[in-house]
Formats: C-alpha cells, sequence, structure tokens
C-alpha cells in the first residue's frame, strides 16, 4: 500500500551500496549541502520503456496535479526536460530526432550519417563521381572577402541582360561586376550602363553579340564583411556574429 506523505532531506540522499558518493559529494566541508545521489536507473515521469536505457529516464510529464505548462503565445509545451542556464556534455551526445537551435557553434568537423554530408571549416560537398567508377568527386564553395552573390548565363542575339527581380533588394546596385566573354569571333563588347533591372551591353563590331556572361553583386540586406580582424577565436570578431556561420575553430587547434 503505498502512503501519501512528503520526505524532506536537509543534507544528502543516498540510494544504493556505493562508496561513489563520498567522491562525487564531497566530504566534509567540501559535501554538496541538498544533494542526492542515485546509483540507478531513475524514472521522471511517463518514459516509454520496461527497461533501464541510462542511468536517468525522463518522459512526459503524467502527473495530474502538476499545472500545464505554456509557452508565451504558444500551445501546450511538449517538452520532457527543461534546462535553464547552460548545459554541458563531457560525452556523446546521441540525439534520435533532430535538433533546433537559433545559433550553433561547433569546434571540430559536423558530420551526417545520411550520404556523408560534412559542415566543416571548408565549405565542401562530397558526392559519388558522375562519370568515372569508384570514384568521388568533392568541390568547394567560393571564398570571398564580401558577401557576394552571382549569375551566369550565355546571351545571343541580345543586348540586355535581365537580372533576377528580387536583387533589387538584395543586391547594391553600385557594387555589380560584369565580366563578358565573347563566343565565336570577338565582338568588342561593353557594358553600357546597370539599372536594377538589367545590365545593357553594346558592341562596335556589327555583329550579333554572342557571350557568355558572369555577374556578381554584394549583399545589401547584411552587415558589410570584415575580412581581417584582431583576435583568437571568432568571438572576437568586431561585427555582428548574428548573420554569420562561424566556423574555423579546428584551424586553430589542428
Amino acid at each position: 500500500m503505498t502512503k501519501l506523505s512528503d520526505v524532506y532531506v536537509g543534507k544528502r540522499l543516498f540510494t544504493g551500496t556505493s562508496l561513489i558518493p563520498q567522491t562525487n559529494l564531497g566530504v566534509g566541508p567540501t559535501e554538496a549541502r541538498g544533494s542526492a545521489y542515485f546509483e540507478g536507473p531513475t524514472v521522471t515521469g511517463l518514459f516509454p520503456s520496461s527497461w533501464p536505457y541510462a542511468a536517468s529516464m525522463v518522459g512526459p510529464n503524467v502527473n495530474l496535479d502538476a499545472p500545464f505548462t505554456y509557452t508565451p503565445g504558444g500551445l501546450y509545451n511538449p517538452y520532457s526536460q527543461m534546462v535553464l542556464g547552460n548545459a554541458g556534455v563531457l560525452g556523446n551526445y546521441d540525439v534520435g530526432n533532430k535538433i533546433t537551435a537559433r545559433g550553433v557553434i561547433v569546434g571540430l568537423d559536423v558530420v551526417s550519417i545520411i550520404n556523408g554530408r560534412r559542415l566543416s571549416t571548408c565549405k565542401t560537398f562530397d558526392i559519388s563521381h558522375p562519370s568515372k567508377k569508384d570514384y568521388r568527386l568533392r568541390h568547394s564553395c567560393p571564398e570571398g572577402p564580401q558577401n557576394d552573390v552571382y549569375i551566369r548565363g550565355k546571351l545571343k542575339n541580345k543586348k540586355e541582360i535581365t537580372l533576377p527581380e528580387y536583387w533589387k533588394d538584395l543586391v547594391d546596385i553600385q557594387s555589380i561586376s560584369v565580366t563578358i566573354t565573347p563566343i565565336g569571333a570577338p565582338q568588342d563588347i561593353f557594358v553600357k550602363r546597370i539599372d536594377k533591372d538589367k545590365v545593357y551591353l553594346q558592341t562596335n563590331s556589327g555583329i550579333p553579340i554572342n557571350c557568355y556572361y558572369h555577374i556578381f553583386g554584394e549583399r545589401k540586406d547584411v552587415t558589410k564583411l570584415i575580412p581581417e580582424y584582431k583576435g583568437e577565436t571568432p568571438a572576437d570578431y568586431p561585427g555582428n556574429n548574428d548573420e554569420y556561420s562561424i566556423a574555423g575553430y579546428h584551424y586553430d587547434v589542428k
């Protein structure tokens, strides 16, 4: 028969026969008052298993006497565990579903076991080679000292390159640069003018324009990048770190 009564522990609570608590929780003047040691395992809430996977298992709240928890402007809080403040994990952290975070700082590589995807200090991707058997192909993203975007393509029998519609709100028009490569023969092509919608070309060759183009522009919706700065880690960056994916910690330790 279960007796309903409160239990108060004024000092420390031990369960089990292990002597480890004497080391973990301190001895004499160093002991941690109000602490507890469970030889394990312990279960809090409804854990959907009849077998102890770990020393501590936490499931959803099933105590009907406890008030429901609401997030500001949200619905019932579905979390089984809430941590207020920083949390430290000294070993591996195995997550069965997904991690949602406002920001992630990683000291080493981030590797996905799905198709071998990797996020590292160099923005690379690695895939099976499309034409050579038993080979792989690794490419890297372009890097530069500006927050640039680009478009490229081919123009034939026209004198106007239409920019993406969203560029007028994304790109600083004054930063746009255009590279032209004539096809078939020299055509003496030059940029006549640029506006928010188009790049206008002109030629003095007397033949229709036939060329490749490559157009870069710097984004204006974010803070300008500061390529070089004094510091020992990315945390010393003098600009807004919230706008950037910070990598590079293992450059410092390799």
